[in-house]
């Protein structure tokens, strides 16, 4: 691997133009251009920790120094939570001060979302006794805790070390989680068990300072899983499970997806890649990240705009030439995914002849004692293991069959179905306005009762459909590549009054034929007419599709009226 480029704080000073370039460090431009890029200099955030354990947490919420509150303290998985009473017409105009209360949401990372009991456990009793018993699962198989006081998170920080969890780099600048197939190592379709790399990737790249102040957030995702099941299209970097025809199972490289307010779907390098090379080119990667990244603009300093700029093939060469001094090797695209869900949710046949059963929370939202009994009541079926998915969902691993209907009756006495409808199957959303700073609309809430009205008004619905609603434009809720997707924002009722709404977005895709959601023009809905508005276009869908036509297709052609 190349060597860590030389420390900004001590490098030597270069004349430059007024411009200054984009702050790449690659090419010498070391002098921060922006506001985070100094903190960043000043001091590095995994050092933060040290201030909460030894300052913060004893002196309380007022004593936190500004650059860390709403910087560094990002590196442990810390953001302040939203004032309860603001509305969201102020989102975008009070000043960060006024926007924050004196409580954190606090993320947990969950690596391939792998979890034993014992760890599912403890992430329950931390809600109940520190978090008013918040804890919600995330798209990116996470779980996030809501009103953490600053003086309990070092007692939060040594139960979940105790049993091999972390939040460390969960949140800022950094590699965040590692997104993994929830059934690798299990699965009987799967083509290659990614865990390993998972693993090393950990070793190597989590907690390392040379990899902990990137120009902005670096996602990944890695997974040997036929379904196609990590959202591989819109990370920085993923890995997907391929056989090459020539050396076997191993990984197909994509670089440069990501959604929020330029959305960009990750480009095949035309790679492949063994299993045991998975970390060296995930390193070499972000490596390219860390020195090439645009650092000037926040809005472009994700690795999408430099892979723009560059192209696939400059790309591939600086990532084969500068960092892994060898080429790849040329291989094929993934298969397209034959299965009509990616979400493991049902009970499949493991490869060892036991069972995992999948369920659906409601848009993620579970909490503290309900975490606690999917522990209980998965050991009580025989299982030690559980995942988080990429979907809101999770996943109980090693039943037995005897044991199968016993425990779907269990998940199902918490309101938790293996046997989910369409609806409550394909809807997911953020954490909107109830906690989130950016937020300007309600989302957890809006989306579970619009679950129970379209579950009541179309019960017959039973086509794939994926309904995601997001709070603001920054799409944490992935709505550009949803069915339905929902953006938040105020809009005008019929009485001209501004209310809660959103702006909708139609037919957006991932898998092979993954695509953006076209917007019609002046297509807003007002939360209250949102079941009204999301029933009659999926009715029009049933009545004017053509035999085995998804939505997405059918949205992609249809009729500005046929949407509105």
């Amino acid at each position: 691997m190349a060597a860590t480029p030389q420390d900004p704080a001590v490098a030597p000073r270069r004349k430059v133009s007024r411009h200054r370039g984009e702050g790449q460090w690659a090419v010498g431009h070391f002098t921060p251009l922006n506001g985070n890029e100094q903190f960043k200099k000043d001091d590095d955030g995994l050092n933060v920790r040290t201030r909460i354990e030894t300052i913060y947490s004893k002196r309380g919420f007022d004593s936190i120094d500004p650059n860390d509150l709403r910087g560094r303290m990002r590196w442990w998985g810390l953001y302040t939570q939203r004032k309860p009473g603001i509305d969201g017409g102020k989102t975008a105009i009070l000043e960060p001060e006024e926007l924050d209360d004196k409580y954190f949401m606090l993320r947990v990372r969950i690596d391939g979302g792998r979890l034993t009991t014992e760890q599912l456990r403890v992430i329950g009793e931390i809600s109940q006794e520190f978090a008013r018993g918040t804890a919600d699962l995330t798209d990116r198989q996470n779980v996030q805790y809501h009103w953490i006081r600053i003086e309990d998170v070092p007692e939060i920080w040594d139960r979940l070390e105790a049993v091999g969890l972390s939040t460390t780099e969960a949140c800022g600048d950094t590699p965040r989680v590692i997104l993994g197939s929830p059934v690798a190592g299990i699965a009987e379709d799967e083509i290659i068990d990614g865990t390993p790399a998972v693993e090393e990737i950990q070793r190597r790249i989590i907690g390392n300072k040379d990899f902990s102040n990137l120009p902005r957030k670096f996602k990944s995702a890695i997974s040997g899983s036929p379904l196609l099941d990590v959202a591989h299209e819109i990370n920085d970097v993923a890995f997907v499970g391929v056989n090459h025809p020539e050396h076997g199972p191993g990984f197909d490289l994509w670089v440069g997806g990501g959604l929020s307010t330029n959305p960009k779907i990750g480009q095949r390098l035309g790679a492949w890649v063994p299993l045991d090379e998975v970390a060296d080119v995930y390193e070499g990667v972000i490596s390219i990240f860390r020195d090439y990244g645009y650092r000037r603009l926040r809005n472009r300093a994700r690795l999408k705009f430099l892979l723009a700029d560059w192209g696939v093939e400059k790309f591939r060469q600086v990532l084969e030439d500068e960092y892994l001094q060898r080429k790849l090797v040329d291989g094929p695209a993934p298969a397209q995914p034959v299965a009509r869900w990616r979400d493991h949710v049902g009970v499949h046949r493991q490869q060892d002849g036991r069972y995992y059963v999948g369920f659906a929370p409601r848009v993620g939202r579970v909490d503290g004692a309900t975490l606690t009994k999917i522990a209980e009541l998965a050991e009580a079926h025989g299982s030690g293991r559980v995942r988080t998915t990429v979907e809101q969902k999770m996943i109980v691993l090693d039943v037995e069959e005897g044991q199968v209907d016993s425990l779907v009756e269990g998940l199902e006495a918490l309101d938790l179905t293996a046997r989910p409808s369409s609806f409550r199957r394909g809807t997911m959303a953020c954490t909107g306005i109830e906690y989130c700073k950016l937020a300007i609309v309600e989302t957890k809430a809006r989306g579970a009762s619009l679950i129970d009205e379209l579950e009541r008004r179309i019960p017959e619905f039973d086509e794939p459909i994926t309904i995601n609603i997001n709070g603001c434009p920054n799409a944490c809720a992935r709505i550009q590549v949803a069915d339905i997707g929902l953006k938040g924002q105020l809009v005008l009722n019929d009485a001209g009054e501004q209310v809660e709404g959103y702006q909708v977005h139609l037919g957006g895709a991932l898998g092979l034929e993954a695509g953006f959601g076209r917007k019609v023009r002046g297509l807003k809905v007002t939360s209250d007419e949102l079941p009204d508005y999301v029933e009659r276009v999926l009715k029009r869908f049933q009545a004017e599709r053509e035999d085995g036509e998804r939505f997405a297709a059918w949205a992609t052609r249809a009729s500005e009226e046929a949407l509105s």
